[in-house]
């Protein structure tokens, strides 16, 4: 299996003094993910939690929803021309009579979101094939997720320092899981953010614990629509970012009732969707 951090040469220039050395870097390769033996998807990764990776790939997907769904994970001997086994493949097994939906569509129609029909397709894609809805303003057997702001800035610091592999190659984006009294219950690095968050979601549905109705997911970058996808998709309620979401991130994040922040850095915070799940104070709650 490939390594997570690879060394290269390089020249080092400070202060005006020129050295050579070697550094450490992230390393990228890329995934093709199979599903019951057919290509699917080809993703650049970070090698390590390859079968998490593809099993959240395919919650996203809408595929996948219970453990019992997945039959089995393997890596594809004979993917070269020489038969050997570059760990680059998987194959992901579903159990019989699970019913694959027509992805190819849906999944052009997820990462093609430049133009307004697009956007509006991608809403209802998600909207309509999601297996738990994270809308709970109309009631429920539980009480909706509530998280204080001070609670919620605490999560970054510890997110970072959680992250490993950062700490030697500062080339990785890193997603966590929080309960909502920020207890850290897992934490993913990659050096795509959508792969690190495929990968916690792929290790809860072999955990059997989707879907995450009271879990928070941080992401340390910008909070794009194929995130917010992805925590709908594994009915996670809250999505917090340390940087900016997209339009249609929030779209559609108004649309499912998810909670979305962003900016979240300090004690400073915006709320774009969901601030029925946030203690407000009082005086934010009345506008003033």
């Amino acid at each position: 299996m490939g390594r997570v951090t690879e060394r290269r040469n390089v020249i080092r220039i400070r202060d005006g003094a020129v050295s050579s050395r070697p550094d450490t870097l992230v390393a990228e390769e890329p995934l093709e993910i199979r599903l019951d033996g057919k290509p699917l998807a080809v993703t650049m990764r970070t090698p390590g939690d390859d079968f998490a990776l593809a099993a959240g790939f395919l919650v996203s997907e809408g595929v996948l929803a219970e453990r019992s769904d997945l039959q089995n994970i393997v890596y594809c001997a004979g993917a070269t021309a020489d038969g050997s086994n570059t760990y680059n493949v998987v194959d992901v097994r579903t159990t019989p009579g699970v019913v694959i939906p027509d992805i190819t569509l849906e999944r052009n129609v997820y990462t093609t979101s430049s133009c307004g029909l697009c956007g509006k397709a991608s809403l209802n894609a998600v909207r309509t094939t999601a297996r738990w809805p994270v809308d709970d303003t109309h009631g429920g057997d539980a009480p909706p997720v509530r998280l204080d702001p001070a609670l919620l800035a605490t999560l970054p610091d510890r997110l970072r320092a959680a992250q490993r592999v950062f700490d030697r190659t500062g080339g990785l984006h890193a997603a966590a899981l929080f309960t909502e009294d920020g207890e850290l219950l897992d934490v993913r690095e990659d050096v795509g953010r959508h792969n690190a968050v495929d990968k916690l979601v792929g290790r809860a549905l072999q955990n059997g614990s989707l879907p995450l109705s009271r879990a928070v997911l941080l992401v340390s970058g910008r909070a794009s629509f194929e995130l917010a996808q992805k925590a709908v998709m594994a009915g996670i309620p809250v999505l917090a970012a340390v940087s900016a979401p997209s339009s249609l991130a929030v779209d559609l994040a108004a649309e499912t009732g998810l909670t979305l922040v962003g900016f979240l850095r300090g004690a400073s915070m915006n709320v774009y969707a969901g601030d029925h799940r946030i203690a407000l104070p009082a005086t934010a709650a009345q506008g003033g």
